[in-house]
């Protein structure tokens, strides 16, 4: 007669523990992908006025607002930047169909109305050829705020899955928690794919030696947001802003 040995069974909180690190490893990058997807679609775009006359002519303004600037305090890689809203401001930005956001430096309303006055032939006052041409869009949820949403939403996703796992899990193999810390802060999320290369993908035998301390991760945050802000905008120089906004 065989005599049956029972087998133990992993339990369901050892499964999760190590399907969590897959799961990290493919999605952060997937989740960065669809992030800088939509960021990249939705980040402002300085534009011309004739750019804004042709989107006025065929109606395809849906949004737009007057602002004396943008707000950008670069604190965190995922937050977007914001309008700085002044009705007599002169940056005038708006909103199409396909979600892009487009912004031009025009004169403030009451120099408008003057230049109006003075040669009736230009563009009239911009506010209100706008405020015509967006009425029928009047509670559309325009396109460009859904995308903006999500692109919140999926950065705020990826740095909590990568800070969880950086605070709770298992002490990382290549530096400190701190040398992780302030090299996830790097623009455009680029830290947290840093971290998941070296953390999650490479094998625990190439990642040997002493770890990178806090102030090293600190450095590198530095010099390497300063190398990617040149990188940026000599890639904006060569490519325009149509390829290269911000």
């Amino acid at each position: 007669m065989v005599e049956l040995i029972p087998t133990r069974s992993r339990p369901a909180g050892g499964r999760w523990r190590a399907a969590l690190p897959v799961a990290l490893r493919w999605g952060l990058p997937v989740l960065w992908v669809l992030w800088a997807s939509l960021a990249w679609w939705v980040e402002p775009r300085e534009s011309t006025e004739a750019q804004l006359d042709r989107d006025l002519a065929n109606g395809r303004v849906v949004t737009f607002q007057r602002a004396y600037g943008w707000a950008d305090d670069d604190a965190y890689w995922g937050s977007r930047p914001r309008l700085q809203h002044a009705t007599d401001g002169g940056l005038l930005a708006w909103t199409v169909p396909n979600g892009q956001i487009r912004y031009v430096f025009v004169d403030p309303p009451a120099s408008e109305s003057s230049v109006a006055e003075a040669d009736p032939s230009p563009n009239p006052r911009w506010d209100g050829r706008l405020a015509a041409v967006a009425e029928p869009w009047r509670g559309v949820n325009a396109a460009a705020h859904r995308m903006t949403d999500a692109a919140a939403v999926l950065a705020g996703v990826v740095t909590v899955l990568w800070l969880g796992r950086l605070i709770g899990g298992a002490p990382p193999l290549a530096g400190t928690r701190w040398f992780w810390f302030w090299v996830g802060l790097l623009p455009f999320g680029t830290g947290v794919l840093a971290w998941t290369y070296r953390e999650a993908w490479r094998a625990p035998s190439e990642q040997v030696g002493e770890r990178s301390s806090g102030w090293r991760g600190l450095g590198w945050l530095i010099l390497a947001g300063i190398g990617i802000a040149v990188l940026v905008s000599v890639a904006q120089r060569l490519l325009g802003t149509t390829v290269v906004p911000g």
